[in-house]
């Protein structure tokens, strides 16, 4: 978005315009747009309203209805931080005593909404000026939180900065796609790292693909917490939590199921191998992405199927938000024919496919069955004990 579109965007009549759209999911864009003009709007200030009349739309589910009265960039919205989430760093500085926090890349607010609702001050940085001028609108509502429009780790290094907490959410996207080395974050990972000399209190959103080297170590006098969380299923993000803001230190899996979090912590050695049992699971991806496999799995009483592989198996029921359980119904050596076979011979029409491990496309294997019958179940791909496998299962309710 250029400034121009951003200021019309935070603009009196740019607003009143947008506030008198009917939502957009029942509107023609094109055909409305032309209606407006004809009624006299400046072409400029129609397409500023449709497009956040669209981004508000898409902004719901971050947002929820407090999307309806925000403003948005299209990269500023893909990037932002879901407000269930936000909420939780919110809620790490407020429980370390935080009073006012330095948001090094403060993007369209969403972080610094959070903090300044739960009463933190908030100087929220922001390079580009018309992200910066986006910002300030969504802040509009709390006296304690100034958007600035400048390059945070320069305004930092001057040391004219009063604040006793630092947040930063760097860039991990370009035109081209993901940056995933943390050395090519804008700012860099390691820059933003170093400012745990002067502030103890650091906390950095990161890619749910980090490695795990890339994280700072963490001590008795400097701890750590590395959490991946998850909403609804979908691996959002990584946070590492620095000082005061490390309430579990280590590494740490955070799984958000609709209104209940879920919180786990523990090991991360290496869950044990044996034989596939009645039931197989599939830990939630922040699980998996945390390295607490093997502590959920000594909490199961369940095995990995494989060394390799992120599937863990048991006989006994589970009841777990931290896995998806299925009840094995067949297994079979991998084969297309007897695959197919297997499920004309149980009435399966429809099946959802999952696959780890196997080099296969879900959606030209599900064609190629050309299955037929009015059941439902679950094919699950893997290897077990180094073998491709093909198992026939039903969902079970996992908590």
């Amino acid at each position: 978005m250029d400034v121009q579109a951003a200021r019309i965007a935070t603009s009196p009549r740019g607003l009143a315009l947008l506030e008198s759209l009917p939502p957009y999911a029942t509107i023609d864009p094109l055909s409305l747009g032309e209606q407006l003009r004809a009624q006299g709007a400046h072409p400029d200030v129609v397409s500023v309203a449709l497009t956040q009349a669209r981004l508000r739309s898409e902004g719901e589910a971050k947002f929820g209805p407090f999307a309806k009265g925000m403003v948005f960039t299209p990269a500023g919205l893909e990037q932002a931080t879901r407000l269930v989430v936000a909420a939780r760093h919110a809620s790490r500085y407020r429980d370390a005593g935080i009073g006012r926090v330095a948001d090094l890349t403060t993007g369209i607010g969403a972080d610094a909404m959070a903090f300044a609702a739960l009463g933190i001050g908030v100087l929220a940085f922001e390079k580009d000026e018309a992200t910066a001028l986006i910002a300030d609108h969504n802040l509009r509502h709390w006296e304690d939180a100034r958007v600035v429009h400048a390059d945070s780790l320069a305004t930092l290094a001057s040391g004219a900065v009063d604040v006793d907490g630092v947040f930063a959410d760097p860039a991990r996207r370009t035109a081209r796609g993901r940056r995933h080395d943390p050395r090519d974050y804008e700012p860099p990972l390691d820059e933003v790292l170093a400012l745990r000399g002067r502030w103890s209190a650091l906390g950095v959103k990161v890619g749910p693909g980090i490695p795990h080297d890339a994280l700072p170590s963490s001590a008795a006098q400097a701890p750590v917490e590395a959490q991946w969380v998850s909403v609804d299923g979908d691996v959002v993000e990584a946070g590492i939590w620095c000082g005061p803001l490390a309430q579990h230190p280590g590494r740490t899996a955070l799984v958000i199921r609709g209104d209940q979090a879920h919180l786990l912590t523990g090991s991360t050695e290496q869950a044990p191998t044996g034989e596939l049992a009645e039931r197989l699971l599939e830990p939630d991806g922040a699980v998996i992405r945390s390295g607490l496999i093997g502590e959920l799995a000594d909490r199961l009483g369940a095995r990995l199927v494989d060394p390799a592989i992120a599937y863990l198996t048991t006989d006994a029921p589970v009841a777990t938000p931290f896995a998806s359980a299925f009840r094995i119904e067949e297994a079979l050596p991998y084969s297309e024919k007897a695959l197919a076979g297997a499920l004309r011979a149980r009435g399966i029409g429809s099946v959802e496919i999952k696959k780890r491990g196997m080099d296969i496309a879900p959606e030209q294997l599900r064609r190629r069955l050309r299955l037929r019958g009015d059941d439902a179940a679950t094919v699950i791909l893997t290897r077990v004990a180094g073998k491709r496998m093909a198992l026939i299962a039903r969902r079970e309710e996992s908590g």
